[in-house]
């Protein structure tokens, strides 16, 4: 990995000071130091890394702006090192505000994908200040390695059939169990909107069942859509609209990586991970606009538009889930374009009925400086997915709070669950920042990682 993190600085270990914003006189520099910060103009902007001068023309140390709080996401730029300072061993000359929050991020700054030939980042090793955490800074950002390495994978690497083996692998890692319903086997089994979504691939839709730990333990079932690449169906997209489906398994991705820190963190649930896995493609057996289809459920949805079939998949599954009443159900899915229209990429909005979850989640999100933000599943709106001819239809016709629909249109598939929430995220970043680049990205995994850690810890 390009940064490697240690217990102890070694001997010729250089410092990074931490510099808030205009406090550069205060931050304890020798005269030197100051008088480079000076004609470099840096006065501790939050993100911005100065490399300081040493003898013989070799880095003698680095400067690390904070802004002008220690809040979490202050903490995320410490990304910036990872990307900006020369390689070799590293230490904080003094503690951040949070530590464990610090090396997270300076973990995730490290990232590259580098499947395709793209060279890995500046090697880098820094030793963690007291009070890290340092197993879970390593299980997270381990994680989140592996959400954004799924999302960026494009889908002729990553189709269903691959996805499949991403989740046995993470499940042999952690002796858990996986079993898959596939193909014509899905009708048999009574998935119908799964099947009817996938077949018109040429690489067979799939459900994907992953469990691990104690069967006695608090149940806890993640959801994730699971769609590989979406044309939108014969309701197809612009081509300008296709350029990023390979992140429309997003939710797939990211409950993975959830999977991946609870089972690392060895939690006291028994976890449980769903995921539907199909390609919406364009062939002469496709499902068209119009169509009644059957559920899991029994409820008869008229399709509207094809280019909504997440949803239709993710009822399925979360009808298999239901049927076990699990004390948490968590579902995630790149579900909609009002999500981003509303809150833009980088703020996902959740969805629960249940206002102590969505206060705890509220919480963590703020912790974990994992932004995420409330929508309310707004029960007048219901009315605008009545179908005339079957018990409701997949879209509105109206156009109108699209993402807020898309969760009512859920919840309908959700009766005996003790508690639900559903994440509609973007799974990419349009932007580099600090702690992460252009790409794939995990949203709302590390703070519902904390939500879990407080509810069932180890």
């Amino acid at each position: 990995m390009p940064v490697e993190f240690t217990a102890k600085a070694a001997r010729r270990s250089l410092p990074v000071h931490l510099v808030h914003k205009d406090g550069v006189a205060e931050a304890g520099l020798d005269a030197v130091a100051l008088a480079w910060a000076k004609a470099h103009d840096f006065s501790g902007e939050a993100g911005r890394v100065l490399v300081l001068p040493g003898a013989n023309g070799a880095p003698g140390g680095a400067l690390f702006g904070l802004g002008k709080n220690d809040d979490g996401l202050a903490a995320l730029a410490f990304g910036a090192l990872a990307k900006s300072l020369p390689e070799g061993q590293w230490h904080f000359a003094s503690a951040p505000a949070d530590p464990t929050l610090a090396a997270i991020g300076l973990k995730l700054g490290s990232y590259v994908f580098t499947r395709y030939g793209k060279k890995p980042g500046r090697e880098l090793t820094f030793a963690l200040p007291k009070g890290v955490d340092a197993a879970r800074a390593e299980r997270v950002s381990q994680a989140v390695f592996l959400t954004r390495d799924l999302v960026n994978t494009p889908t002729n690497d990553m189709g269903p059939d691959m996805l499949e083996k991403a989740a046995r692998d993470l499940a042999a890692r952690h002796k858990a169990r996986v079993s898959v319903t596939t193909g014509d086997a899905l009708l048999k089994a009574n998935f119908p909107m799964i099947h009817a979504v996938g077949r018109a691939s040429t690489i067979a839709p799939r459900l994907i069942d992953m469990v691990w730990g104690d069967k006695n333990a608090p149940k806890v079932t993640l959801v994730g859509k699971g769609v590989c690449f979406d044309t939108g169906g014969l309701d197809i997209k612009p081509s300008s609209g296709m350029l990023l489906m390979k992140k429309d398994m997003g939710g797939a991705a990211n409950v993975l990586g959830l999977a991946s820190m609870v089972m690392s963190a060895g939690l006291r649930v028994r976890l449980r991970v769903l995921i539907p896995a199909v390609e919406n493609a364009i062939s002469g057996n496709a499902f068209r606009p119009g169509d009644i289809l059957a559920s899991r459920k029994g409820i008869t949805v008229e399709i509207g538009n094809t280019d909504a079939e997440g949803r239709l998949i993710l009822a399925d599954a979360l009808a298999l889930a239901d049927q076990e009443k699990p004390e948490l159900l968590i579902d995630m899915a790149t579900l909609t374009g009002a999500a981003r229209v509303a809150l833009g990429p980088d703020l996902p909005p959740f969805y629960t009925p249940d206002d102590s979850l969505a206060a705890g989640i509220a919480e963590a999100a703020r912790t974990t400086a994992d932004p995420l933000w409330r929508m309310p599943l707004w029960k007048p709106y219901d009315s605008k997915l009545s179908s005339k001819v079957a018990d409701v239809n997949n879209v509105t016709t109206d156009g109108f709070a699209g993402s807020i629909t898309a969760a009512l249109f859920l919840q309908r598939f959700v009766e005996n669950t003790r508690s639900w929430a559903h994440f509609d995220i973007f799974a990419w970043n349009p932007s580099e920042r600090p702690h992460c680049p252009v790409g794939g990205e995990a949203q709302a995994i590390r703070a519902l990682e904390e939500l879990l850690l407080r509810r069932y810890p180890a």
